[in-house]
């Protein structure tokens, strides 16, 4: 059966209810998109940049909408703040109709409840004013403060719960890095205390070295704030680690729905494989001799039958036709986590370890090395001057495909043996001298 039914009536009202409706596992929706269609453009001009989306966001979680650029992840995100107008479809908001025409109060309640971080922080943020004003937009706006002091303690405290100074409030957007922009737009977000974030690709504009320190933030808001978020991206790699489940859509369409493991072991949609096999393998002799998967779409026949979204067990969703989903559920049955990585090496290219971290990359789909795989130049030293325990130590690296370890152990143990050697054969020469 499909996703969703599109001949449901959504509910009306002035103001939200303190929880949303429940599904039959008993998890609150927080957030429900139900068969939308944006076009851009009027009659011959007409463009429809998202068709038939649906998907449910459960309070508490991370939800990733992903793919690549143009596919209408932004459009759906400005949707859901009430940017984008529907052509049709509807967004209920803990049940109660958010799309269209609403009254005046539902509207504020929309924008107090529901906050965007947007993805270009120079351009989200208003350069003639400083940090303070911007962060309490809001609070002016709605009134969220009862005297100057609450205010500016209010500010204060997000200023540095996002790791930046008081200092820093009398400062413009210009004066501050990228990542401090970012964290800026976090706070001018999270300061409204709202239950759901849009996050429009927050870190796609920033630094490798400040990525990291953004989400973990993020994240920490949400243990510490029980907030909800959309997270919009185009890099599978990263949405892998911090999404519960993960939306994949394609040219307006949504393809494929799952858990964020589920999804990485059995990408089932030919789109979803592509996207996976495109993440960067952090081996240059893995990542070389990569085979990339091209989605066709020509691949599919819809000429006989409508594809649909339809759930296959495990609260995994797939788009296509009857054919294909019987399909997509014979491989899902089968319980054989699906290969999304070709390596193809020639003879002499594919040494042990090779083999190890391909074997590695098969099994897991895309395996980021092990948080504690550094090849730390510690376990050469002590491999050099312990090399049988360096040994062994290889060894047991080596089996848990911690393959940095494992070089730096084993070249520090080779080196050892030449050297304890050496000095063994320069001993028993020097010995031969004395005697004799």
């Amino acid at each position: 059966m499909s996703m969703f039914n599109s001949n449901s009536k959504a509910n009306t009202a002035a103001a939200f209810p303190e929880h949303g409706p429940l599904d039959k596992n008993g998890r609150e929706i927080l957030l429900s998109v139900k068969n939308v269609d944006i076009t851009f453009g009027k009659k011959d001009n007409a463009v429809k940049a998202v068709q038939n989306v649906s998907f449910d966001i459960y309070k508490g979680e991370t939800f990733s909408l992903v793919g690549e650029s143009g596919s209408g992840k932004t459009t759906v995100g400005r949707a859901v703040i009430r940017v984008n107008s529907l052509a049709g479809g509807e967004i209920l908001y803990k049940g109660v109709r958010i799309s269209g025409k609403i009254p005046r109060s539902l509207d504020r309640s929309v924008i107090r409840n529901i906050q965007m971080v947007f993805q270009d922080p120079a351009a989200s943020l208003n350069d003639r004013a400083t940090v303070d004003y911007i962060i309490s937009e809001g609070l002016y706006n709605f009134h969220l403060f009862s005297s100057k002091a609450e205010r500016q303690q209010k500010v204060e405290k997000m200023i540095n719960e996002v790791g930046l100074l008081p200092e820093h409030l009398t400062r413009y957007p210009h004066e501050f890095s990228g990542g401090q922009r970012q964290r800026i737009g976090i706070a001018r977000a999270m300061v409204m205390e709202p239950e759901l974030v849009v996050a429009d690709e927050p870190i796609s504009a920033l630094d490798v070295s400040i990525r990291a320190q953004v989400l973990n933030l993020m994240k920490k808001f949400q243990r510490e704030k029980k907030i909800t978020y959309l997270f919009i991206a185009h890099d599978l790699s990263v949405v892998r680690f911090i999404s519960d489940r993960i939306g994949v859509i394609y040219k307006g369409r949504i393809v494929e729905i799952a858990e964020s493991e589920e999804l990485f072991n059995f990408p089932l949609h030919p789109y979803t494989h592509s996207l996976i096999s495109a993440i960067p393998i952090p081996d240059p002799q893995l990542e070389k001799n990569k085979v990339l998967y091209t989605y066709d779409p020509s691949m599919h026949d819809y000429s006989q039958e409508q594809p649909e979204l339809v759930n296959i067990g495990h609260d995994h969703y797939v788009y296509g036709s009857k054919k294909e989903i019987e399909e997509y559920k014979a491989l899902r049955d089968n319980n054989e986590p699906v290969k999304s990585i070709t390596i193809a090496f020639s003879g002499s290219e594919k040494t042990r370890e090779a083999q190890a971290a391909e074997t590695a990359v098969s099994k897991e789909g895309i395996q980021l090395p092990p948080v504690h795989d550094t090849g730390f130049f510690l376990y050469k030293l002590l491999s050099f001057f312990l090399p049988i325990p360096g040994l062994i130590a290889a060894f047991l690296f080596r089996r848990v495909n911690y393959i940095r370890n494992y070089k730096a152990c084993k070249k520090g143990a080779v080196a050892g043996l030449i050297t304890l050697g050496v000095v063994g054969v320069l001993f028993l020469l020097l010995l031969w001298l004395a005697v004799i």
